[in-house]
C-alpha cells in the first residue's frame, strides 16, 4: 500500500490487533483474471513464528477455481474511514491553502494461497473463526451447538483457505505530517461527525500527539 513514511505501521503487535478487531477482509488475486472476495478471517501464529490467514470461499464462487493452490494473493483489511474537511484545518483560516483528505486505518497482509478441502481441517478452521467471534459472549455459540448433520451438510459447500504471509504492512493515515494546529482541528471535527469510524479515529489521532504522552502513529 502507498503511504507517507509518517503513517506507516510496523508494529506486529499494533497490526495483529487490528486484523482481529476488523475481522473481515478483501481477498484479491490476479491469476486467470481478477477476483476480490469479502471474507472472515482469522490469523494464526505457527510454531516457527510465520503467520497464516485462515477462512473459506462459497464453492459457489467462482474465485476458488480460478486460484488454486500456490498463487500469490493479498488480503486488505479496511479499518475505520473518514472525511475530513479542509474546513477543519487551522491553516483554512490562516492561508485558505488546505484541500480535503481521507483518514483511514488499514492492514494489508500478502502471501502464498493454498486450498483447503479436508474436512477435518476445514472443521477445525471454522472452529477457531467461531470462537476468534463468539469469545467474550455471555453465552457464546460453537460449531458445535449446530446438529452434525446439518454442519457436514454446510461445509460440503464451502472450500477452505489459507493465506501463508509474507509481508505484512499497514497505514494509519491520520494527517501525521500536517501541523500539530492542523492535527487537532482534524480531531475536533472528527469528534463532531459522531459516527462510530470518525470517533476511533479521532482517538487514534489524539494518542499520537505530543502531549498524550507518544510519538507512536496510533
Amino acid at each position: 500500500m502507498y503511504a507517507i513514511e509518517q503513517s506507516r505501521e510496523t508494529r506486529l503487535d499494533v497490526l495483529l490487533e487490528a486484523i482481529r478487531s476488523i475481522g473481515l477482509a478483501t481477498l484479491a488475486s490476479g491469476t486467470n483474471g481478477l477476483h476480490a472476495t469479502l471474507l472472515p478471517l482469522t490469523v494464526l501464529s505457527k510454531d516457527d513464528g510465520k503467520l497464516v490467514l485462515t477462512g473459506h470461499f462459497a464453492r459457489a464462487n467462482r474465485h476458488w477455481r480460478a486460484v488454486g493452490s500456490g498463487i500469490e494473493a493479498l488480503a486488505l483489511f479496511q479499518g475505520p474511514h473518514a472525511y475530513v474537511s479542509p474546513g477543519w484545518y487551522a491553516t483554512k483560516a490562516e492561508t485558505g491553502k488546505s484541500v480535503p483528505t481521507w483518514a483511514y486505518v488499514a492492514v494489508e497482509a500478502r502471501g502464498t494461497l493454498r486450498l483447503v478441502e479436508d474436512p477435518e481441517k476445514l472443521r477445525a478452521m471454522l472452529d477457531a473463526l467461531t470462537a476468534d467471534h463468539e469469545s467474550g459472549r455471555e453465552a457464546p455459540w460453537a460449531v458445535g451447538d449446530a446438529p452434525q448433520d446439518y454442519i457436514a451438510a454446510m461445509m460440503r459447500g464451502i472450500v477452505g483457505l489459507e493465506l501463508d504471509v509474507s509481508e505484512l504492512s499497514g497505514v494509519w493515515k491520520l494527517n501525521q505530517a500536517k501541523s500539530e494546529a492542523d492535527r487537532r482541528g482534524m480531531i475536533d471535527g472528527l469528534g463532531r461527525e459522531e459516527t462510530a469510524d470518525a470517533t476511533s479515529l479521532a482517538a487514534l489521532a489524539q494518542a499520537g500527539l505530543p502531549d498524550a504522552g507518544t510519538t507512536g502513529k496510533t
